[in-house]
């Protein structure tokens, strides 16, 4: 392919984002119109995931390339000296003589001023407020009247709208859909701290009365505890009083959750719309690359999970993974090889022009791009600490291989562990770890883990 000039750079990042929480992707009544366009004007990646499907880890992940073992934020405690030390991949694109900027949720360490390199920036502490947050920008931090979503929108688009003579990288980041927390700086949480999901007026009832279809792996618990006794303890603690107002206030497990969050979904695909109308009236739409996912994934109920991203099934671990960059990516493409959160960031240094250094444990996905796919990644490593934000959540950890056919999952603080075959059982149902017949598969994928968690780990 020829060669082109350096991009800019624009990656829109959506919290808690499910796989199929779009309407390219496969939901069954969502309308997101401008996303979608994203995908049909450039490629679909069918096979991206997370490394750490939590936010805070998986967000460092994106800006560093790195696992989470290697940037170091590995829950969502705040972890404000550490965010302002990453290894962000803005700092290398301000050497390269980009313009950058930062507008939205940050959430590697709850405080809201500005980090090591961006030229701009637009914040909020910790989780911020879906309705009049507080937003750091112009050096302070003030009182903001109006939607979260839409005011960072706003901002995005006054960026994006401004002269200028070099290329730019924004990093969109919104809070929606994530429902409104407000988390203390040990990272707990309780029913007092819960706001639920909150709505626009606009889009109060936007599909009132719609039904999403459960997969299949939406299952009695006893049912799923025999697949998956490590989730037994988790289910027990989930049934408490305590837990289950929580859970209450959050709609978790309803058909109003997933609507409600289809609903959140409207302001964003707005705001999309927004972003490539501004980028049209600046002639630069087809000068920038865009990369639209989700932060993690997220359960509706699948094995028993709800209000949930952190697992290693595939409802956590998928994202959502669009981008448009006519130069280098046809129209309606479809990449099908595996990528993770790690790939952006030395993809986006190599489209600028620099090469990722060695500390970045990704890897560029531009030969993707060109339709090379020989020596691409043929496993990945998944990893998450126990933590203490839910009562639920302690002694959870496990890491984990996901192969093209294969995921094996051991989880950290017990003996135990589980082995999916995922090409006769894609929704993970039928655990073959303790199966006599797959004892070499299972010994096969361990030594990958193994192999693996010491690349992460820099071993």
């Amino acid at each position: 392919m020829s060669a082109v000039r350096r991009p800019n750079v624009l990656v829109i990042l959506i919290d808690d984002l499910r796989f199929d929480e779009c309407g390219i992707t496969g939901h069954p009544y969502m309308k997101t119109p401008h996303i979608d366009r994203l995908g049909h004007e450039g490629a679909v990646f069918t096979n991206a995931f997370h490394t750490t499907p939590l936010c805070s880890p998986n967000r460092a992940c994106i800006l560093t390339g790195q696992y989470a073992s290697r940037h170091g934020i590995i829950d969502n405690v705040g972890r404000d000296q550490a965010s302002h030390r990453l290894a962000n991949y803005h700092v290398t694109l301000q050497a390269l003589g980009y313009e950058t900027a930062h507008v939205g949720k940050w959430h590697m360490g709850n405080d809201a001023s500005p980090r090591p390199g961006y030229d701009a920036w637009v914040s909020f502490p910790g989780q911020g407020k879906l309705v009049d947050p507080e937003l750091w920008e112009d050096g302070a931090l003030r009182p903001a009247r109006g939607y979260m979503t839409d005011l960072l929108n706003e901002r995005a688009v006054a960026f994006l709208r401004r002269p200028r003579t070099k290329p730019f990288a924004l990093f969109l980041a919104h809070k929606a859909v994530h429902p409104d927390i407000i988390q203390r700086q040990d990272g707990r949480m309780d029913e007092s701290w819960i706001g639920g999901y909150v709505l626009p007026e606009r889009h109060r009832d936007l599909y009132a009365g719609s039904h999403y279809p459960p997969r299949p792996s939406v299952r009695p618990l006893e049912e799923v505890a025999k697949e998956k006794p490590a989730l037994r303890t988790l289910f027990a603690e989930r049934a408490k009083p305590a837990s289950q107002a929580i859970l209450a206030k959050m709609d978790a497990g309803t058909q109003e959750e997933i609507r409600k969050r289809a609903a959140m979904m409207a302001s964003v695909d707005e705001g999309v719309g927004m972003v490539r109308e501004a980028l049209e009236a600046t002639g630069r739409l087809d000068d920038t690359c865009i990369v639209f996912l989700g932060d993690n994934g997220f359960f509706f109920g699948e094995h028993g999970l709800t209000v949930e991203r952190r697992f290693a099934y595939e409802e956590g671990i998928r994202t959502p993974f669009l981008v448009r960059y006519p130069p280098r990516i046809a129209a309606g493409a479809t990449i099908e090889p595996m990528v993770i959160a790690l790939d952006i960031a030395p993809t986006l240094i190599e489209l600028a022009g620099g090469r990722p250094g060695p500390h970045v444990q990704g890897r560029s996905f531009v030969p993707l791009l060109d339709g090379k796919t020989d020596g691409w990644r043929r496993s990945f490593f998944v990893e998450y600490y126990s933590e203490g934000a839910w009562p639920w959540l302690v002694g959870m950890g496990y890491r984990a291989v996901r192969t093209e056919r294969h995921k094996y999952i051991r989880w950290t603080h017990h003996d135990l562990s589980e082995l999916y075959d995922l090409s006769r059982d894609p929704y993970e149902m039928t655990n073959l770890a303790g199966d006599p017949a797959h004892a070499t598969l299972r010994a096969d994928l361990n030594d990958e883990l193994r192999r693996l968690a010491a690349d992460a780990f820099g071993l």
